[in-house]
């Protein structure tokens, strides 16, 4: 198992200004708050399996008011310099209802 604990993760695109979430782990379970870009409050929970994988549910409340919660799925992926790569599949539910597919690269200072 991956241990994510202290891991820092920013979502992959051009905006420099995109959130950095620190990542929790106790055992097998993740949990993160995030904030910044177009997020006033986020938080996530999930399980991490034996390899790696994370399977979470997320909620974010976004500047605009809008609430959203939903699933995801995150499969590491090791890039040449060591760091992870999550690759997400997720879904929103309810209004924002929607699916996707994204990913997510480990932050180093």
């Amino acid at each position: 198992m991956i241990n994510y604990d202290g891991r820092r993760f920013r979502k992959v695109s051009s905006d420099p200004d995109a959130p950095v979430t620190l990542y929790n782990q106790k055992d097998d379970i993740i949990w993160a708050e995030l904030t910044g870009g177009s997020v006033r409050l986020g938080s996530l929970t999930g399980k991490c399996g034996p390899d790696g994988t994370i399977d979470m549910a997320y909620t974010m409340v976004l500047h605009n008011g809008a609430v959203i919660s939903g699933h995801s799925v995150n499969t590491p992926e090791f890039l040449p310099d060591g760091r992870i790569q999550l690759n997400e599949v997720w879904e929103r539910y309810g209004a924002h209802a929607e699916r996707g597919t994204s990913s997510i690269v480990e932050v180093r200072d």
